[in-house]
């Protein structure tokens, strides 16, 4: 079997990371670290051979940056200095789908965005806690799920989500290695959807952290026995972030 490959990883670290902020759909660079935690990862995908056939990208900036400079590395030659070049200068944000069809092709897609969190964008808990001192007391002592006034429901989340895992099996086929670039929140939703859980789990994802799965697209809609068959569906890393661990 030649399965159809699918490669999810959250962007690199922001500033909004660094800041403890929550970014939701906000708009926030990388940090210098994140810049090189994207190149760690391309070149960890280089040394084992994975090639996308396309990237699938949030479009908000964070994600946008770190394809960029995954798309970069996958087609600069030579490597090693492209890579430099790269890191030491500003990235503009694509406008639109690569136009020189000998490279990877970045599509930017809305459902892959973060959690829209309402009122909540940009702060920090703390701030949030100034603004908002009877919401977040709420949020802190139930375990159920509080709406936040502005913000996505859950639901919302997991239909964009479906949507998202059928675009990806409607268009891409056996053989193929797709690399798609999104955030923490909305992976946990879009990992459920494509194993087919009626639950969301929490997963904590690490920047540029690898999540792959193999799947056999010729038989994905059987309905015998072969949904049971584990050769045919393979989970092969799991928030795995590896390269970041590497000494340089």
């Amino acid at each position: 079997m030649n399965p159809l490959k699918l490669l999810f990883t959250r962007h690199a670290q922001s500033i909004g990371n660094l800041q403890k902020r929550m970014q939701g759909n906000g708009e926030f660079d990388l940090s210098p670290e994140g810049k090189l935690q994207a190149e760690k990862l391309a070149q960890r995908l280089l040394t084992e051979s994975w090639h996308p056939t396309c990237i699938y990208s949030s479009p908000l900036k964070r994600t946008a940056q770190t394809s960029e400079i995954l798309r970069s590395c996958f087609t600069a030659e030579p490597l090693p200095a492209a890579v430099s070049d790269l890191m030491g200068d500003e990235i503009d944000l694509p406008k639109s789908l690569a136009s020189d069809s000998s490279q990877i092709l970045i599509h930017y897609a809305d459902e892959l965005r973060e959690f829209q969190n309402g009122v909540f964008e940009g702060l920090t808990w703390g701030e949030a806690m100034e603004h908002y001192p009877d919401l977040c007391k709420d949020l802190e002592n139930s375990p159920d799920w509080i709406q936040i006034p502005g913000a996505e429901s859950l639901q919302d989340a997991r239909d964009r989500s479906r949507r998202f895992i059928q675009l990806l099996l409607d268009r891409h086929h056996n053989g193929e290695q797709i690399l798609i670039v999104s955030h923490s929140w909305i992976l946990q939703h879009l990992i459920a959807e494509l194993l087919g859980c009626d639950r969301s789990w929490r997963l904590h994802p690490r920047n540029t952290a690898l999540f792959e799965f193999w799947i056999d697209r010729s038989r994905w809609e059987r309905t015998d026995q072969n949904r049971f068959n584990t050769d045919l569906w393979q989970i092969r890393r799991f928030n795995d972030y590896h390269h970041l661990l590497q000494q340089p």
